[in-house]
């Protein structure tokens, strides 16, 4: 690890200002602390996010652009219509947090690695049980075939995973997710880093300033909803 990343203090819950992240590798921060609610909820809403291999040290980014999706901007196409009508699945909210954490981090011929690695796991499911890590979940036949999990403060929603077993769940899982944080007033869903999947359904980067404007701006901005466990308008689970 370079001498030039600072290093978290275990005893202060503070971070860097994000302008010293770093420009290769885009956005890395600091380096160390732990995993502990508080400091992944502080990270959150400085733009700041935990990512890391199994044998490294817990590494914290802030890269510049950011990925963002402003949920009334979800690309629905005709096709994906088509397969939201037909009823082919059943999409549900926080029945199953670490089946869908598992899924995100199974290993496939596709991802041959995973950052989601026990730690991390147990990491979320705890800030899960304090209502801050939620999940969308996409069912068929009772089996769980895709699904994607965050946090949320405020009234942003921090996208950290998605996966799909059968094609297009994981697109399913995202467009719901997408119309429900309309639906609650929902200002932005945080991206991280862009990507051909993302960009298809509406994603888009902002430079880093301008995300932080937004998280000035919503995160913590008080929305009339029960965060303990989410559940779709209407629906009873």
């Amino acid at each position: 690890m370079s001498l030039t990343l600072p290093r978290l203090d275990w005893d202060n819950l503070g971070f860097p200002a994000v302008e010293q992240a770093l420009e290769e590798p885009n956005g890395l921060l600091a380096f160390g602390g732990d995993l502990r609610p508080e400091r992944i909820l502080a990270a959150y809403r400085r733009g700041i996010f935990p990512w890391y291999q199994d044998d490294q040290p817990i590494l914290w980014w802030s890269p510049d652009p950011r990925a963002v999706l402003f949920p009334e901007q979800i690309h629905i196409s005709r096709s994906m219509r088509k397969v939201l009508n037909s009823n082919a699945f059943d999409v549900r909210m926080d029945t199953d947090f670490a089946g869908v954490m598992r899924g995100c981090a199974e290993i496939t011929a596709a991802r041959t690695g995973t950052w989601i690695t026990p730690a991390m796991q147990r990491a979320y499911d705890e800030l899960h049980n304090m209502g801050h890590a939620h999940c969308i979940e996409v069912w068929q036949n009772e089996h769980l075939v895709g699904g994607l999990y965050g946090i949320a403060l405020g009234a942003v929603f921090y996208g950290e995973s998605m996966f799909s077993r059968v094609e297009n769940a994981s697109k399913v899982a995202l467009i719901e997710l997408c119309q429900q944080l309309q639906r609650w007033g929902f200002a932005v869903i945080d991206c991280q880093v862009s990507n051909g999947h993302l960009r298809s359904m509406g994603a888009c980067t902002i430079e880093r300033s301008a995300f932080l404007q937004l998280l000035d701006q919503h995160v913590d901005r008080a929305l009339s909803i029960d965060n303990s466990v989410w559940q779709f308008d209407g629906l009873e689970q």
